[in-house]
C-alpha cells in the first residue's frame, strides 16, 4: 500500500475502519482479493511475484497491512519481500504484540516499511525506520491515522487532506461508495509542500497525489475494510488497473 487512512475505536460497534490505495508499477504481476489456497484463512490480493501482499484479513478477525518508506538511497535489492510480514502474520496465531517482538530481531533485513497489525484486540503501528517514534511497537491509542511512504501520521499533503476527508465521511455515517471516491482524488500537492525523497522534483510531483497515474506506475487497486465490533471482518476491494 502506499496510502492507508484509518480510525480506530472512534465509530460505535466498528473499531476499525480502513481506506487505502495501492501503487505499484503496471507490469508487476498480482491477483484480486480471494481466500488463498495455501492460507485458507486467509483473504487478500496476491503480489504473483514474491508471494505476499500488501493489505488482508483473516477468518480469525486478524488484519495486517504495510507501506513502503520511500528511501531510495537506502535501497537493497536482495532484502527480503515485506509483503511476507502481511502474509505471514495473517497465517499466524501469535498476539500483534508477540509478532512484533518476532520480527523486529531481523526488520533492519527488510527495506523500509511501515506494519500495520490487529490481532482481534490490539492495534499495533510497526516501522523499521521508527525508531525515534514512541508509539513504534506499541498498541495505538484511539483516533484517526494516516500512513504514506513516511512514518505514521507524517504531514504529507496526501495524508493531511485525506485524513480530513475520511474523518468527515465518518462524522456523516458515510455510504462505502464515498470512501473510494475519496480514493480517487488526483489533486497534487505545490512544490512547496512537496517532501523531498530522493526521488526527484518531478517524481514528488506525480506521487502526491492520492490517486496516482502514470505510463508505468500507478494506483492499481482501493480498498476499504471494516472490523465489527461483533468480530466480523469485511475486506471490499476495488481494481483499478
Amino acid at each position: 500500500m502506499c496510502l492507508i487512512v484509518f480510525s480506530w475505536k472512534v465509530v460505535p460497534g466498528l473499531p476499525f475502519i480502513a481506506a487505502a490505495n495501492r501503487d505499484e508499477f503496471y507490469a508487476r504481476p498480482s491477483a484480486p482479493a480471494d481466500w488463498w489456497e495455501d492460507h485458507p484463512d486467509i483473504y487478500a490480493g496476491r503480489d504473483l511475484q514474491d508471494g505476499g501482499t500488501w493489505i488482508g484479513i483473516s477468518r480469525t478477525g486478524r488484519f495486517a497491512a504495510i507501506t513502503n518508506v520511500r528511501a531510495p538511497s537506502e535501497r537493497n535489492e536482495n532484502a527480503p519481500s515485506r509483503g511476507a510480514l502481511v502474509a505471514n502474520f495473517l497465517s499466524d496465531k501469535t498476539t500483534s504484540a508477540e509478532y512484533i517482538a518476532k520480527i523486529s530481531a531481523d526488520a533492519d533485513a527488510y527495506n523500509g516499511f511501515n506494519l500495520l497489525i490487529h490481532d482481534g484486540r490490539d492495534l499495533i503501528w510497526y516501522s523499521n525506520k521508527g525508531q525515534a517514534d514512541p508509539r513504534n511497537g506499541l498498541p495505538l491509542v484511539p483516533g484517526i491515522y494516516g500512513l504514506s511512504n513516511a512514518l505514521l501520521d507524517v504531514c504529507w499533503p496526501k495524508v493531511v487532506r485525506t485524513k480530513a476527508q475520511f474523518a468527515s465521511l465518518l462524522c456523516q455515517s458515510a455510504p462505502d461508495e464515498t470512501y473510494f471516491d475519496m480514493l480517487t482524488d488526483t489533486t497534487t500537492a505545490g512544490d512547496c509542500r512537496l517532501p523531498s525523497t530522493g526521488v526527484g522534483i518531478e517524481r514528488e510531483r506525480l506521487l502526491s497525489s492520492v490517486f496516482i497515474s502514470s505510463p508505468d506506475y500507478g494506483t492499481r487497486t482501493s480498498t476499504l475494510v471494516k472490523l465489527h465490533a461483533c468480530g466480523t471482518a469485511v475486506l471490499d476491494e476495488r481494481a483499478v488497473r
